[in-house]
């Protein structure tokens, strides 16, 4: 294994290493459909993140930091197109995790 494979899954593991970080990344992986990808309005992203905090007992802003975090560590993608945000799961990233398991 290179060295940059040992540290983008330090970065993951790091990560995932906040209980809160990894309850967020399982749920989206249970609600995202089969290409691992949901789509959502600005306002519904607000609500999304809004039941992640009340489920986890945090602040929205909060949620939206384990977001970027999340992205930052290679798990997950966020793009914004207009007032719809679209949030998907690295699937490459997930399948890498994965076989590194194994």
């Amino acid at each position: 294994m290179s060295p940059e494979d040992l540290e983008r899954f330090s970065q993951m593991f790091k990560a995932l290493a906040n209980p809160h970080r990894l309850k967020v990344l399982l749920e989206l992986l249970r609600c995202s459909p089969e290409e691992g990808q949901f789509v959502t309005d600005a306002v519904q992203m607000e609500n999304c993140q809004r039941e992640f905090a009340e489920e986890l007992g945090l602040a929205p802003s909060t949620v939206s930091h384990h977001f970027k975090e999340m992205r930052q560590a290679g798990l997950l993608h966020t793009r914004r197109e207009g007032k719809r945000m679209l949030v998907w799961i690295d699937a490459d990233a997930i399948q890498s995790l994965r076989h590194l398991l194994r």
